[in-house]
């Protein structure tokens, strides 16, 4: 069994436009350490169905893995209190050009548990609605259409890495076959 944790202190070390990293001093089986911890306010993503069962996929570029990815869509809350099914709703139209009058809650997720407490709610949007994208001047995304086969075949290619979009399309998948 391992003994309590006990966090002394909690310095921030630097505040971005999306998370804040500390440096965290705690007492862990003794022993004084020094972890990293990174502070997020949370997102939502959405799992966009068309009529003929294709599931909507962004295509966009990731700086961190410097390629491009293919994930569904979702974004960072506008503020911490702002309802994640909200969320939900402004990504789907932002980044697809589609809309929806319900969303379902599908899953949520922690994305990094060992040092980031990144939070997802992911939902299920279906009756989709043709609108228009609304990108940030910054954002290039290519909107496509998969069938859910091809999309496993991917994860289990390891094509797709994304967390939020395996645990998504995984979670489907087993909804769709109940």
């Amino acid at each position: 069994m391992v003994d309590k944790v006990i966090r002394l202190d909690r310095q921030l070390r630097y505040e971005g436009t999306i998370l804040k990293m500390y440096e965290d001093t705690v007492v862990a089986n003794g022993h004084e350490a020094r972890w990293d911890f990174i502070h997020h306010d949370g997102a939502a993503a959405v799992l966009p169905v068309l009529e003929d069962g294709r599931i909507l996929m962004v295509r966009q570029y990731r700086n961190a893995l410097d390629r491009e990815t293919l994930e569904i869509p979702a974004g960072k809350l506008d503020a911490p209190d702002e309802p994640k099914i909200n969320c939900a709703y402004r990504e789907l139209e932002e980044e697809t050009g589609y809309r929806t009058e319900k969303l379902e809650y599908l899953i949520s997720i922690n994305t990094t548990v060992a040092f980031c407490d990144e939070y997802i709610d992911i939902f299920l949007a279906r009756n989709l609605i043709p609108s228009r994208q609304h990108l940030d001047e910054d954002e290039m995304i290519d909107v496509e259409a998969w069938k859910l086969e091809d999309l496993l075949d991917m994860i289990y290619q390891g094509r797709i890495t994304d967390g939020k979009t395996v645990a998504a399309i995984c979670a489907y998948a087993v909804r769709c076959r109940r």
